[in-house]
């Protein structure tokens, strides 16, 4: 530490620390010096250490454990929402295994009206899936298909299975591009019920349509994500300049 600094002393601190936790010396998990030790170390006072742990609360880098102490919070698991490849394929390059049940049976019916759904007004073959990280609930898609360019998909064995490699393996198709949108949604009922989240609880909304070729939005996905535990990212590539 250094008093005769501009910068106040608990932001040098929470700056140390900062430099410790992201050099792993203090390691995800790892439980840090408590106050008095802090003080005694750096010849601060506690309400300086506790004014420079509490910045580090504040920016997610490490927790307070009642009765406990303080801990490096660990860093949450990622995945790459953004796949061609598929849903089950983009946890499983984030290092995570991903169950998947199917919620009913997939069926044929009239999609009602949505300006966003391309199947909107017509027939579509749709149905629901959960997925669910060592059982615990973190992903509900219900997905929208072109029965014309599906015949017999209500026969195929869809439980676990990736639907983007049965689509390649039975229909000889792979999708050209996608688009893709993001928000903020309150889940309804039966979506907070699946996914096990509180009705208050703000979930990410995905709308994910698929074109392929000679088959325009043939797919289409309605993805709600959990995100207290998972950061959902999408990795966008440098655009090609033609001068």
């Amino acid at each position: 530490m250094n008093p005769a600094s501009p910068l106040p002393l608990y932001l040098q601190l929470a700056e140390l620390l900062t430099e410790r936790i992201e050099t792993g010396a203090f390691a995800s998990g790892a439980r840090l010096p408590s106050e008095p030790e802090l003080s005694r170390a750096h010849h601060i006072g506690r309400p300086t250490v506790r004014q420079a742990t509490e910045l580090l609360v504040q920016r997610g880098l490490i927790e307070r454990r009642r009765g406990s102490g303080t801990y490096v919070r660990t860093a949450p698991r990622r995945v790459d929402l953004f796949s061609l490849a598929g849903t089950l394929v983009s946890f499983q390059r984030g290092g995570l295994d991903l169950e998947t049940k199917l919620l009913g049976r997939v069926t044929r019916k009239l999609v009602a009206s949505d300006a966003e759904n391309p199947f909107s007004g017509r027939e579509a073959f749709t149905f629901a899936r959960l997925g669910s990280i060592e059982g615990r609930p973190v992903l509900l898609e219900r997905l929208y298909l072109e029965p014309e360019i599906f015949p017999g998909f209500t026969k195929l064995p869809l439980a676990g299975a990736s639907l983007s490699r049965l689509v390649e393996e039975r229909y000889h198709l792979k999708p050209s591009h996608a688009e893709q949108s993001f928000r903020v949604a309150m889940p309804i009922d039966e979506v907070a019920a699946a996914i096990e989240a509180p009705r208050t609880s703000a979930l990410l909304l995905v709308r994910r349509t698929l074109f392929f070729p000679r088959a325009p939005r043939a797919v289409y996905a309605e993805l709600y994500c959990r995100t207290d535990e998972l950061v959902f990212t999408q990795t966008i590539g440098a655009e090609v300049r033609h001068d």
